[in-house]
């Protein structure tokens, strides 16, 4: 029944195979298959070097140990894992008559079921245990109010503003990867936890022990990978608007940043500034002297980024090629449209490596050799018309079996393609992400979220969340993307508060399609696409833009404290921005409070959520002392207090009185 590769514990029962082998430290990985072999896809993971486990079998029994994480696994294939303390992390949910348990049920319940499709493939649901005490984090970007994912059902699959990262941080101590890249859902129930998805070739996931968050996620970091170290520009104000038209339009908000005096890393030059989708060039009628252009920004200390998206239009230049080599996204009934905006379009290919190669081909002709280093990697997802995911295929397999790696491959291929050129300390601004993602320099943003006060608050969880799960390089549309007149008192409002949480966040950047739109100025390329109103810090009255620049200098003043979270970030996979709990995980208040976040070691943050308010409650972690920035007063930590907060104060508080320079 069981025996031992290597360091590798097997299972053979029946048509399962059954693998538990060290992977990292302090971490196993568990598959396992009812097809003839087991597959070596490593989707997430990144190989690890050999650990010095400890493996038992006793009859018909069996245990693997490393470090501080030990699973146990009984004659009837149930597992255990434990940590160094011989406490239950977590166990697999089985319900059945055998003598092997505890509890004898005439349910006949399996942990692993796999499920065979006619033809092939098997349906997968497996189940766990629940804690209905415990807590869950992580698990990447959804529109939704709860940092808690426990008692969530979530799907996993990719859409436009949601975003699956499966990577769960769990109050009992562990870390758990579900590395499998099929669309399904997972449930964090009461009674049990259960994972499930329509169609795979087996069961594959990772679990790590640890006595802390950080401990937890460290581990996780360097099995999936960090992100590089960010560039000094991406530590700066990013200014965007849905869209500028043209390059003398750009320029000019350039130059009226700096004649202000206002400090401006990067400025934006969004989607239809091409000929064509697929085509991956500005349009000389709009955009004719792109070399200037930049050599101009550069000047100012500026760079700049263009869209690029994975869209290609039949008509364009591309198409037939593409279509030959089969580097287009394929459709298993109907016309092959995945994509229906402004022209029939399809997909190009992430998955693969050849249509990854030409793709960074032209964009690097037609961008990069410009001196363009950073992209725009819009409609990552993809945001198919209809998110139909059994009706489209890839070049690795179907949609609906690994879908959920599309924009991993859409990184990889700009990452590897800008490292081929020679280019260090890599970042893209993608619209989606998997788990292993932020290896490739992905810079996560919030998608095309709604103008609103609700937007705001879903979106400090979502970025709490996405930060857990491995992704540290986050961001929103400040302002929320769809709506919002600059004219409208109440969107002031709400733009003053984003614009303040926007920046602790870890990139800080404004953007959005502003009312009234401005229409399109030509019929075809550059000229089709209309565009917003307005969206430069000076487009929102007086009042507003003086608390726009005093939050724009606070965040240069901090550039030297955020190179250090952005130095542990690259090094250790340690969120930026991070919970309560991250840093104070012995105080258990810190475990259930969802809107205020640390912002590093020494900066916590309290932003304020809602239309009106005046005032807020605020929590003050047990431990240090806390110092208001906006007051001078000292708290003693293990506090609530009620902080004043006019429309020009976010709440701060510094950490036994650190020295940042707010």
């Amino acid at each position: 029944m069981f025996r031992l590769e290597s360091n590798r514990l097997i299972r053979r029962y029946d048509a399962e195979q059954l693998w538990v082998e060290p992977w990292g430290v302090n971490s196993l990985r568990v598959r396992a298959t009812q097809m003839e072999a087991v597959r070596m896809d490593d989707w997430a993971l990144l190989p690890q070097e050999a650990s010095d486990v400890q493996i038992s079998i006793v009859g018909q029994t069996a245990s693997i140990q490393n470090g501080n994480i030990r699973a146990a696994i009984s004659a009837d294939g149930k597992i255990t894992f434990y940590n160094r303390k011989g406490e239950i992390l977590l166990q697999e949910y089985v319900r059945n008559r055998e003598e092997t348990q505890e509890f004898k049920s005439a349910l006949n319940i399996k942990a692993r079921n796999f499920i065979p499709i006619l033809g092939g493939d098997y349906k997968l649901i497996m189940s766990f245990e629940s804690d209905p005490e415990e807590k869950i984090f992580g698990m990447g970007q959804y529109q939704q109010p709860y940092l808690n994912m426990k008692n969530c059902t979530l799907e996993l699959a990719q859409r436009n503003s949601q975003v699956t990262v499966p990577f769960a941080l769990s109050s009992l101590g562990y870390g758990f990867l579900w590395n499998n890249p099929a669309i399904g859902q997972v449930t964090f129930g009461k009674n049990v936890t259960e994972w499930a998805i329509g169609f795979t070739k087996q069961l594959d996931y990772w679990i790590t022990a640890g006595d802390t968050p950080a401990q937890i996620e460290e581990a996780y970091a360097r099995t999936t990978g960090t992100v590089p170290m960010m560039p000094d520009y991406g530590m700066g104000f990013w200014q965007s608007k849905m869209r500028y038209q043209t390059q003398e339009e750009l320029l000019a908000i350039a130059r009226e940043y700096r004649r202000r005096g206002l400090p401006i890393s990067v400025i934006v030059a969004d989607f239809f500034h091409w000929t064509k989708m697929g085509e991956w060039k500005f349009d000389p009628k709009y955009w004719p002297d792109p070399a200037a252009m930049v050599s101009e920004l550069k000047s100012m200390g500026i760079e700049l980024m263009v869209s690029i998206w994975p869209t290609v239009d039949k008509t364009s230049e591309h198409y037939p090629e593409m279509l030959q080599k089969g580097f287009l996204v394929r459709t298993e009934r109907g016309i092959r449209i995945t994509m229906d905006f402004v022209a029939d379009t399809v997909f190009y290919d992430t998955t693969n490596a050849e249509a990854r190669g030409f793709v960074w081909k032209k964009v690097k002709k037609n961008y990069y050799d410009y001196g363009i280093r950073v992209f725009w990697l819009d409609e990552a997802e993809p945001e198919y018309s209809v998110y139909d995911f059994d009706n489209y295929r890839y070049y690795v397999g179907p949609d609906v079996q690994i879908g959920n790696i599309y924009p991993l491959m859409y990184a990889k291929g700009f990452f590897d393609g800008m490292t081929e050129a020679g280019q260090k300390n890599i970042i893209n601004l993608i619209r989606c992400a998997w788990a292993g993602s932020q290896r490739y320099g992905a810079l996560v943003w919030s998608g095309d979220i709604d103008s609103s006060f609700r937007s705001l608050r879903n979106q400090v969880r979502a970025g709490l969340n996405m930060g857990l799960a491995g992704i540290p390089w986050w961001t929103t549309d400040i302002g929320g993307f769809h709506g919002g007149n600059p004219n409208d008192p109440a969107f002031r409002e709400l733009i003053i508060r984003w614009f303040q949480y926007g920046a602790f966040c870890p990139v800080f950047r404004i953007h959005g399609a502003r009312e009234p739109h401005s229409p399109p100025i030509g019929v075809s390329g550059g000229g089709l696409m209309e565009s917003g109103a307005a969206n430069e810090v000076w487009s929102y009255g007086e009042g507003a833009y003086e608390i726009f620049k005093k939050y724009m200098f606070i965040r240069e003043r901090l550039r030297p404290y955020i190179t250090e979270l952005m130095k542990a970030a690259h090094e250790k996979g340690t969120p930026p921005m991070r919970p309560l709990f991250y840093d104070f995980p012995k105080d258990g208040e810190a475990w259930n409070i969802e809107d205020e976040f640390m912002f590093g070691p020494d900066l916590l943050v309290a932003p304020v959520l809602y239309s009106g308010a005046r005032t807020r409650k605020v929590y003050l972690p047990k431990g240090p002392t806390w110092k208001e920035v906006s007051t001078g007063q000292i708290h003693e930590g293990g506090s609530w207090i009620k902080s004043d907060v006019p429309i020009e104060v976010i709440p701060l508080f510094l950490r036994d009185e650190a020295e940042l320079p707010i």
